[in-house]
This record gives structure tokens, sequence and C-alpha cells, in this order.
């Protein structure tokens, strides 16, 4: 008898709190959500903290590690906190990659690139702070710090508050034989943090920034952020690039001999300007300079390419993943999303590899995402993803499809309340499609999220008094997960992502990896 085939359905940034104010979800017109919490089976999972491999609950899931999580049925230990233990251990400073990166910048410099906050999503400002104090003792001289302001994974505007942190602590270090300061910076949804070959002009932005010293000069960080706030109203993700001179002279454009660390852990948004560094036959923009530099990665971002050479800290090795087991039963799997999330449906679902398990049982469709900012199209590409979806559906030659909508994610991130609601309204629109294509073929649907966001758009007030102020970060709610069209009995426990995949492979006849967590069903 032929099975059923099944369609996970996440909605990315979709989480699930009673609290009213803020919440783009519960505000939103969404019909086919109460339909599902009406007629099919609902349970909460986790997908943030320990449940996706973070240090502690109090960390925020994210999209990379709830992929991860989903696609390989297992927790492991992921960037912040294989981070973490590296630098408590002393293990990444015994490295040759560290060793080599140090040497080389004894007699030049050591530049330091990423993301500067605590937001334990792409890095993490302690970690910083480590390698910049190791630097010192291991005899390097001058260190310069290029900086990326977040406000997208912490408030949109504590940019100032890691930059004074930072600047204060390098200061505590300084002195004769000592010199770190920051020397370059900007946003990370304008310069250097592209992915997925979305948008090649902002790496080329943080090049020209980072690298050659172009950009407009200021004394300072701090000064360049309040000058761009004053005067363009944005928020630290969107601040234009800066340079930072002294004597009317960039204090550290990056020259032949200097090494070059990239201190994001996370891989997506570190491979493009990873690439800019490394490759010989790089063709995305003229580098019109291209220093000769050792370069390394906190992490390797992409096993199978080798991006980069040379990391400080093993990445967690993946095996075992749902796609290996169903590509062993020989069932066809289709996966899509916009080029945003694109990614996250097909490298980070199959543990971080950018190739596929089987190029004849796996369909990967990426649908192009516009370059506009996402609270101006909030409903992106979410109708074309369902059109090509429910062809897949139809055509009744796939087994398992996947599917991820960006839109609570990505418009949530821009802390636009009004915008975000339309996201959710859109995936919501979209699910009675794909609602009415699951009956027509009985198919079994299941819908949940990788993470929270939507639902969570104002920061907490201290003063019952003050202002709403935009959220721009993830939360630590728990996501919903609903069965349609079939008839489950749900385990009593609590779960997380990574039970996802046991699930699937049970209402699939599949029987799961004994490594796996648990299925949340009784089979």
């Amino acid at each position: 008898m032929k099975r059923r085939p099944v369609v996970l359905v996440i909605m990315d940034g979709v989480g699930n709190t009673e609290s009213v104010a803020g919440n783009a979800v519960k505000s939103a017109y969404k019909p086919t959500l109460d339909k599902l919490k009406e007629i099919g089976i609902l349970t909460e999972i986790k997908a943030h903290g320990l449940a996706v491999g973070l240090p502690s609950d109090d960390d925020m899931g994210n999209s990379e590690v709830g992929h991860n999580a989903i696609g390989s049925g297992q927790i492991y230990s992921q960037g912040a906190k294989l981070v973490n233990e590296s630098i408590a251990t002393g293990a990444i400073y015994t490295t040759d990659t560290w060793k080599q990166a140090v040497d080389i910048s004894k007699d030049n410099t050591l530049h330091l690139i990423g993301l500067l906050s605590d937001g334990n999503v792409h890095s993490n400002i302690a970690h910083l702070k480590s390698l910049i104090e190791n630097a010192k003792k291991a005899g390097v001289r001058n260190v310069r710090v290029h900086t990326l302001m977040d406000g997208r994974d912490v408030p949109e505007t504590s940019g100032l508050i890691y930059v004074e942190d930072l600047e204060s602590y390098m200061a505590t270090l300084n002195d004769d034989n000592f010199n770190a300061k920051i020397a370059s910076g900007g946003g990370r949804m304008y310069i250097t943090m592209d992915r997925y070959d979305a948008d090649w002009p902002m790496v080329e932005r943080g090049w020209k920034t980072h690298v050659l010293g172009e950009g407009r000069q200021f004394t300072s960080a701090s000064e360049a952020i309040t000058t761009y706030r004053e005067e363009l109203g944005v928020n630290d993700q969107d601040l234009r690039e800066f340079v930072i001179v002294e004597d009317g002279k960039p204090v550290g454009t990056i020259e032949d001999n200097d090494s070059v660390v990239f201190f994001n852990f996370r891989g997506d948004r570190a491979i493009e300007i990873t690439r800019a560094f490394t490759e010989t036959d790089f063709d995305h923009f003229d580098r019109v300079r291209v220093p000769n530099v050792f370069y390394a990665g906190m992490l390797q971002y992409d096993g199978d390419s080798h991006i980069p050479e040379h990391y400080l800290v093993q990445p967690p090795h993946i095996i075992n993943t749902l796609t290996e087991r169903l590509v062993e039963e020989g069932i066809n799997e289709f996966a899509i999303s916009e080029t945003q999330k694109y990614g996250h449906v097909t490298y980070f679902w199959n543990g971080n590899k950018l190739n596929k398990v089987s190029e004849e049982l796996e369909t990967w469709v990426e649908v192009t995402s516009d370059l506009v900012p996402f609270d101006q199209r909030p409903w992106m590409q979410a109708a074309q993803i369902t059109d090509k979806l429910i062809d897949a559906i139809d055509s009744r030659e796939y087994d398992f499809l996947r599917v991820n909508y960006p839109n609570g994610d990505m418009v949530g991130h821009t802390g636009n309340f009004a915008a975000t609601q339309i996201a959710v309204e859109t995936v919501d629109l979209q699910l009675a499609r794909v609602l009415e294509a699951a009956d027509r073929n009985d198919v079994i649907l299941l819908v949940t999220a990788d993470h929270g966001n939507a639902e969570e758009m104002f920061e907490k007030k201290k003063k019952p008094e003050d202002a709403n102020q935009p959220k721009t970060s993830h939360t630590t709610n728990l996501v919903p997960f609903y069965f349609y069209n079939v008839d489950v009995k749900l385990k009593e426990g609590n779960f997380g992502l990574a039970n996802i995949a046991a699930t699937i492979t049970d209402l699939l006849d599949v029987e799961a990896n004994p490594v796996w967590e648990e299925s949340m069903i009784v089979k």
C-alpha cells in the first residue's frame, strides 16, 4: 500500500505567547491557523536553548540551529556553545590556526571582523574580547577590530553599548607594547554579511570599508553611529559604512602579511566575505587590491567546500540526518523556500552540507527573494513558493516535502509591527492553499516554526509609562506544532525541534534512526 506523503511547513519566526502587547501573531487575521487549532492536533515544542544545542535556556533559538535540529533529529553543541567550550579549555589557543595567525601578526596587524553584540546567534562580544586578550599574550602588538553592528538579535539601537564596552575593555589592555582599536564598521544588513548570494554589493561595500579603508570617515565608532542615527534615522542593522581615522588616515586598512580572523561562529553570513578573502578566481566584484593575508574563520563555515581552509574551532560534525535515512528507503524529497531561507531547508537541514545526499531523490527549489526592505513587501515570495509547492504535491512524485516561509522572521527583524502582522497574515493565506492541496491529495500536513520572533515585537517596558520600543530579535518562546489530516496520539513529555525527525518517519512508516530524539506520537 502506497504511503501517505508528509508535508512539513516551517513558519519561520512564528512563536507562541499569551501576551497581547506587541504580538503580531495574535493580532493578525489568521483563519487558517485558527482552523488548524480547532480541528487539527496541536502541541507546543521548544526551539531554543538546550533543545537546539545552545549553552542555556536563556539563549534564543535561530534558524540555523533550528533547521540543524529538525533535519538531524539530534541535539548537537552549536556555535556559541562550541566556542565557549573551546575558550574555557584553552583549546582554541593551541590550534595551528591560532598559532599561525598570531605568529604572522607579531610584526604586522591582526584584524578581527565580525558582529559586535552578545546576541549569541552569529557571534558574542565575549569571544572577541578573549581573542584580543590572547593575541596580546601571544605577542601581537597591533589589533584592529572591524565592527558589524547588530540591532537584530539584540535591541535595535543598542550598538553604542557594545562599542563603549569594547573600547573600555581594549583600553585596559593597551600599553606601550600593545594597541587595539576599532578600525571600521557598519550595519550587518548594509555591509559584509550577505548570505546565499542574495546581494553581493553588500559584501563589496564591506570589502572597501574593512580592507581598503574607503568610506565616510569618523574619529570614533560612537561618532559614526550617533551621526548616522541623527542624519538617516536608521537602526543599527542598517547603519552605513564608516572608517575610523587619525590624522586624516584610516587606522586599520588590511595589508600584505597581516592576519584576518572572522569571529562569527555562524556560517551563512560569513561565507561570502570569506570567499572574497580566499578565492583566487573570485569574480563577484572588483576587489581592487587583494592583500596577501592569513585568513581564518571562527569555525569552518562550509565543510563540503572547505570554506575557509583555516578555522579556530571544529564545527559540529552532523551525521545520521533525516535525509540520509529517507534516501536509504528510496523516498523522494522536495525542499523549497525563497533565497533568504533556501539554505536553511537544504544546507542546514542536511547537516551543514551544500551538496545533496542524493541527486536522484532530492529536489531543491529556490525562489529568488526581492532586494527590498522586507517591511516594504511583507508578503515576500510566499505566493510563488506556494505555487511551486502545490505543483509538487499535486504531482504525487514526492513522499516528503518541506517548505520554509521566511516572512515572520525576516519582517519581524525590521521591528515594524504593522508589516509583521501582514507577514503573518500572508503565511496564513498561503497555508489555506496548502491545506486544500493536502485534502485533495490525502497528504499529512505538519505545521511548526523554527523559533519565535513575530509574537514579541516590543521590548519589555522598564516603566508602565514608557513608550513601546521595537524588538527585532528572536525569542525564547515555545513554537506551535500542528498535525492536520491525520489522527495521532501524542506522547506525554517535553519535546523540541529534534523530535520532529522521528515523528516524520513514524508517519511515513519508516524506522527512525536509533540515535535520534524520540517521536512525539505513539506509533
